[in-house]
């Protein structure tokens, strides 16, 4: 599961690479536009709905936390 979300935040940023990072949102790597975007996309990819009481800044600061709301939302790790 976490080379799909890097794969999915390298071509939403391709800029950046998130894999040096500790946090994505107090790097600037991620704006709130971003987050919207994101969200969409993991819901489309993996057939979720990340409900929007989720949808905050702390749950995508890294790719661990991106992984953590995954399982939330039912899917298994790899």
């Amino acid at each position: 599961m976490k080379e799909q979300i890097i794969a999915i935040l390298s071509e939403l940023r391709p800029e950046f690479d998130f894999t040096q990072s500790a946090n994505f949102i107090d790097e600037g790597m991620l704006d709130s536009f971003d987050v919207v975007t994101l969200v969409t996309t993991l819901d489309e990819k993996f057939g979720i709905s990340i409900s929007g009481t989720d949808i905050l800044p702390e749950n995508f600061e890294s790719v661990e936390k991106i992984e953590a709301l995954l399982r939330k939302n039912g899917i298994k790790s790899e």
